[in-house]
């Protein structure tokens, strides 16, 4: 199956995140860029499009989508991403490196909210939704502290333990 990762990272997580599934699959990654880089524009929704693709994905069978929620929010340029090239997705997972946590998915701002969205979107096309929270780099006292959340960073390092263990599970489901 001809696999591409896309993704679009604020803070670097899920471009680290879209890195290590495209290393897996032994697949390209390919970097989602807005017209115009703004989060107070994706904050309000206001969707400024994003400049154009160099690898298309009418060429892959499965279209691996790697992004941020932002407060709940399926932001813009991923919008943008699975309106404007839909009728061309074959198969899409969703997968997103996340502040919410496993237990908090169903709560207001929590990725659920945005799997749906995207389900709606997609339709049958979407195969999976996968979030990997960052919260699971943190010590277990930590993880319920939502600066400290916000401000940690995916890397080689920390990228071990019970976060390493989902990240596998999801990539077995992905080669099975």
């Amino acid at each position: 199956m001809k696999s591409i990762v896309y993704y679009y990272s604020g803070k670097g997580n899920n471009k680290f995140l879209a890195k290590k599934i495209a290393e897996s699959l032994n697949c390209p990654a390919e970097e989602l860029k807005p017209v115009l880089n703004s989060l107070p524009m994706f904050m309000m929704g206001i969707n400024p499009g994003l400049k154009r693709l160099k690898q298309m994905p009418p060429e892959y069978d499965r279209i691996i989508l790697c992004g941020p929620i932002w407060a709940g929010r399926l932001i813009p340029p991923l919008k943008a991403f699975l309106k404007g090239y839909r009728r061309h997705i074959v198969s899409l997972i969703f997968v997103s490196c996340c502040g919410t946590s496993f237990e908090q998915k169903e709560e207001k701002f929590g990725h659920e909210h945005v799997f749906t969205i995207v389900k709606n979107i997609m339709g049958e096309k979407c195969k999976a939704c996968q979030a990997i929270p960052i919260s699971l780099v943190l010590n277990p006292e930590d993880r319920e502290n939502p600066q400290m959340v916000m401000d940690t960073r995916l890397n080689e390092d920390n990228f071990t333990g019970k976060i390493r263990e989902v990240f596998d599970n999801f990539m077995e489901e992905l080669n099975a």
